[in-house]
């Protein structure tokens, strides 16, 4: 399920932000500081291009999803997702989770924001995500060669439609 965040999510989304894994294939790889954090909680919590989703698996916050640059006129967003790394595992729900949250989201998208196009970056690097995103009806469209933390690193574009 997916609730809107709250203040009282804050803390976990900088903690699942921070987890090495997770970090590992952002397009930001250094650990997030409470200040930057609490700068883009704030410009995301006020702006109406941004929007900020809990992700809940057993009813327990295992994620975030986020959606930003919307443009309602075009229908389209983009999107990104990290779960809670360290609480699933301990849970032995790592892998059901992140099948779940990606489905989840993107019918949440269509469904209920009303877009008719989703789009993401994913680090070329990471081919099970990679492979999922295709198996989820996402489109790599293009490849580009971006700064992540000080490295030059191969990202793709990636676009799914509500069709």
């Amino acid at each position: 399920m997916l609730r809107p965040a709250t203040d009282a999510d804050s803390a976990d989304v900088l903690t699942w932000r921070n987890h090495p894994e997770v970090r590992a294939v952002s397009l930001t790889q250094h650990e997030i500081t409470a200040e930057e954090h609490a700068a883009w909680w704030e410009a995301t919590r006020s702006s109406d291009t941004r929007e900020v989703y809990i992700y809940e698996r057993r009813d327990v916050p295992s994620g975030v999803v986020t959606f930003f640059d919307i443009d309602r006129d075009a229908g389209s967003a983009w999107w990104g997702y990290y779960l809670d790394n360290a609480g699933l595992a301990e849970r032995g729900e790592l892998l059901p989770a992140w099948i779940e949250v990606q489905r989840q989201a993107k019918r949440f998208a269509f469904e209920t924001l009303g877009f008719s196009t989703l789009e993401g970056e994913v680090l070329e690097s990471n081919e099970a995500v990679r492979q999922f995103n295709r198996r989820n009806g996402f489109t790599e469209l293009d490849r580009s060669v971006r700064d992540v933390d000080g490295t030059p690193t191969a990202v793709i574009h990636v676009r799914a439609t509500r069709d």
